[in-house]
């Protein structure tokens, strides 16, 4: 299982028009249907993922603890004219929402950056209906290169092959966030109520890779599909699950 301890740094969210939005984006719907549901989106960051389910038939909820990722959000529904995205801060501990409110919450990797994962996701199933959903991605401990990068000595360059293999105690050691196995994730939700319904492991559309022409030729060659049986050719692990009745 995963470090409760670890010391973590809040992450860096995606930016607007990477791949990875798509990717997750396509995934995701083609696992739950969301038009005509109220929606939470846990760790939206700057919302530049929350914004790819707008739509007038869906009511989302985003939620972060960064009131600067909000503000880009916030001026990018206001530029855009979206009315069903609703930002919204808190403090980290108690979801500002009542009891099943929510009919489906999405939470891509964020979990990893919490201070304590028991309580986050106890807090999402009690906002949510008795069998609602959830689709939740965390970094793949099996992906090549360490998602979040890490505090090593000597070494500006924190994203080094292979750190993300090392045994837990070295691993968290460095890391700016914890890293899961599919087994650790799947049993963490279930332990806290959650039904497991698919795992998927998500490939890396190469969206920080800074050659073009290199990033062209992965995706076409190596990482052309959303998901991928192998898991060292995964950044993140993806899971739909639902609260147990």
């Amino acid at each position: 299982m995963t470090d409760s301890n670890t010391q973590v740094t809040q992450g860096k969210p995606a930016e607007y028009g990477h791949a990875l939005l798509e990717r997750r984006y396509r995934l995701t719907t083609g696992l739950i249907r969301l038009k005509g549901k109220r929606v939470l989106d846990f760790g939206c960051g700057n919302g530049a993922q929350t914004v790819q389910f707008a739509g007038p038939d869906c009511e989302l909820h985003a939620l972060d603890i960064n009131q600067t990722n909000l503000d880009i959000l916030s001026d990018y529904l206001s530029d855009h004219r979206i009315g069903s995205i609703h930002p919204t801060c808190y403090g980290g501990d108690r979801l500002p929402f009542e009891d099943n409110y929510f009919d489906a919450a999405l939470s891509y990797d964020v979990l990893e950056h919490v201070a304590d994962e028991t309580r986050s996701l106890e807090e999402i199933k009690r906002v949510l209906q008795p069998g609602g959903e959830l689709v939740i991605s965390v970094p793949n401990k099996w992906w090549i290169f360490e998602t979040h990068g890490a505090n090593l000595p000597l070494l500006p360059w924190n994203r080094v092959p292979f750190f993300s293999w090392l045994p837990r105690p070295l691993h968290s050691r460095w890391a700016k966030a914890r890293i899961y196995k599919k087994g650790d994730i799947i049993s963490l939700l279930q332990s806290n109520g959650f039904e497991i319904s698919s795992v998927h492991y998500i490939t890396a559309p190469m969206d920080r890779v800074s050659n073009p022409r290199l990033r062209r030729w992965l995706r076409r060659c190596i990482f052309r599909d959303d998901t991928t049986r192998i898991p060292f050719l995964a950044a993140s692990i993806l899971i739909h699950a639902k609260v147990n009745p």
